[in-house]
């Protein structure tokens, strides 16, 4: 793998997760003035422009990127954020990718929950520990909803948008445990460091959100 180049005390690193999030963060951040234009679909994980570095991350790794300062800035989900637990500073809510995450259970079904699957078990303990419910967490990858069908679990904690999938399948929300959208995130020493590159940049993106 070839080194990464050297790179003047002005230029940012920004840390953008792959899949549905990218195109939109790329889009608004080129409005903002970033030199930002990201090939098609491509096996490249490291982008370079002038005065930028793209990184190409998973989700889960886009907080921990930033905090850790390999990026200086990045965008990433607040279910992410906050599962994640990372002491990154948090300036802007760009308000795309909207969802939330919720309590869900069969329809009708009642009694106790001692078990609960999810994604997020930081977000679900937390939860759980507020509502006083002793219930085992069981920490999934994928098809959450799954564990409340079959039995593994009395209750999910997991992401919904339009709640499509739960009625297809007989389940319901019991609570929302907080609303999700796409965050800015800052590096705090960056925020520093970099200030005349990142403070604009920060300003320009709340005038943006707020035009809508």
């Amino acid at each position: 793998m070839s080194p990464a180049p050297v790179r003047g005390p002005e230029h940012l690193t920004l840390a953008l997760p792959k899949g549905r999030v990218l195109a939109e963060s790329a889009a608004l951040l080129t409005q903002a003035g970033l030199p930002l234009e990201l090939p098609g679909p491509s096996r490249a994980l490291r982008h370079e422009f002038p005065g930028l570095t793209v990184l190409e991350l998973r989700n889960q790794d886009v907080p921990v990127y930033v905090d850790l300062g390999v990026a200086d800035f990045g965008i990433v989900g607040k279910d992410v954020l906050v599962e994640s637990g990372r002491a990154v500073f948090e300036p802007v809510d760009l308000r795309f990718a909207a969802c939330r995450l919720s309590l869900i259970r069969e329809v009708g079904a009642a009694g106790p929950i001692t078990r609960v699957a999810t994604k997020y078990p930081r977000s679900a303990r937390a939860y759980l520990a507020a509502q006083g419910i002793p219930a085992e967490i069981v920490k999934l990858s994928g098809n959450i909803e799954l564990a409340a069908l079959t039995g593994l679990a009395d209750a999910v904690v997991d992401l919904v948008q339009t709640g499509g999938t739960l009625r297809a399948n007989g389940l319901e929300e019991r609570d929302v445990l907080f609303h999700s959208s796409a965050r800015l995130v800052v590096n705090r020493t960056a925020l520093k460091l970099r200030r005349e590159r990142l403070r604009p940049l920060i300003e320009r993106l709340r005038e943006l959100v707020a035009a809508g």
